[in-house]
């Protein structure tokens, strides 16, 4: 099944533009989803359990490497289309 994340990461610290660029550049690391950003979010596009498990991973190594940071998510079936 397909699905669309829309995802926006806030860290919680004054320097926060490497975290989140650090984490969209791990994103288009992954070959077998699509990973299109604009000036508010990142959408991810791909098979369902290959998104959320290459989220869960790379979300925990933000927190692993950045500490604290807010991710906000938006979760659609299908593929959007952006």
């Amino acid at each position: 099944m397909k699905t669309t994340v829309e995802l926006s990461k806030y860290p919680l610290n004054a320097d926060y533009e490497p975290p989140i660029l650090n984490f969209i550049d791990r994103l288009n690391d992954h070959q077998n989803i699509v990973v299109k950003t604009n000036a508010t979010s990142t959408h991810v596009v791909g098979d369902y359990d290959e998104v959320m498990t290459i989220l869960q991973k790379e979300m925990r190594i933000s927190f692993e490497k950045y500490g604290k940071a807010i991710f906000v998510m938006k979760v659609l079936m299908g593929d959007l289309g952006v």
